[in-house]
């Protein structure tokens, strides 16, 4: 865990940079461009910085799901969301389906076949595996058909999740665009196909990932580190938070904190600290006499 919690702060590091040089450093170029020293720094990080606090937080995520799922798990996880999204990435940006006609702009890295920067799908993995890890804590306290209930929450969380980061990314509101569309529709400018496309495509790689995983995942073992996953999502959806809130956009942070944060806050209270017998029953287990 502590390579995990090196890379994790890292990638919070990473997050904390890039708002601070969309929200504080772009929209005051006075207060930095007569230094050479800083208009370096200002450079590198609009060059790397978007792309870096994805590739921290895949790595972070990717360290601790060795430890708390094992290898095959994680490797399975890693390559159906990559593979997948990337996939769907590359036919939406060729097509328009399944989200919809938009384009990628040059802030988050290489583009892959000169459309889908190679930083995207390692985003679909941190966050996907980090909602349907918290959808399995969730599910586990409710009962009943876990299977279905893990991979609905988790879907559920990582739609939440683009509630927020859709609008902030490419609102002209902010002096950067991640990305760009070339069709309207009625949430905040974007089609609603774009949320179904979402949906569906986590829906698809966390069913195959489970599916190939043979089981679901083993809650015992993952939760007395339930709060990994809980912050890498909640940093992430904070990020997308203070973005839509500099383009002046507080709908979707009011959604993403109803839809996100609430369920994902419960999903840790849920198993943190982990369940401990009561002092009566502790003290049961002591008696000479058991």
């Amino acid at each position: 865990m502590k390579l995990a919690s090196a890379l994790l702060a890292g990638h919070l590091g990473a997050l904390l940079f890039g708002l601070a040089g969309l929200l504080i450093a772009l929209p005051n170029p006075q207060w930095w461009a007569g230094d050479a020293n800083a208009v370096r720094v200002f450079d590198l990080g609009m060059q790397y910085a978007g792309a870096a606090h994805i590739v921290l937080g895949a790595a972070a995520v990717f360290v601790y799901g060795l430890v708390a799922l094992g290898w095959r798990r994680t490797v399975i996880f890693f390559l159906a969301a990559t593979l997948l999204s990337l996939s769907s990435e590359l036919i939406g940006t060729g097509t328009g389906w399944p989200f919809g006609n938009y384009e990628y702009t040059t802030f988050l890295g290489y583009k892959i076949l000169d459309r889908v920067p190679f930083s995207i799908p390692l985003s679909w993995f941190s966050m996907g595996l980090v909602s349907y890890l918290l959808g399995n804590l969730l599910a586990a306290k409710l009962g009943g058909r876990r299977t279905l209930w893990s991979l609905a929450i988790g879907v559920w969380l990582l739609t939440a999740w683009d509630l927020v980061l859709d609008p902030a990314m490419a609102d002209p509101g902010l002096q950067v665009q991640f990305w760009t569309w070339h069709e309207t529709g009625p949430y905040f400018g974007m089609p609603v196909q774009n949320l179904v496309g979402w949906s569906l495509t986590g829906l698809l790689y966390m069913g195959l990932s489970r599916l190939l995983w043979g089981g679901d995942v083993d809650v015992g073992r993952i939760a007395g580190t339930a709060w990994f996953p809980f912050t890498v999502y909640v940093a992430n959806v904070f990020f997308a938070m203070a973005l839509s809130l500099g383009a002046g956009l507080w709908p979707p942070v009011l959604l993403a904190a109803l839809a996100g944060m609430l369920p994902a806050a419960i999903a840790l209270r849920s198993h943190w600290p982990p369940l401990l017998p009561s002092p009566g029953e502790r003290m049961w287990r002591a008696s000479p006499s058991r």
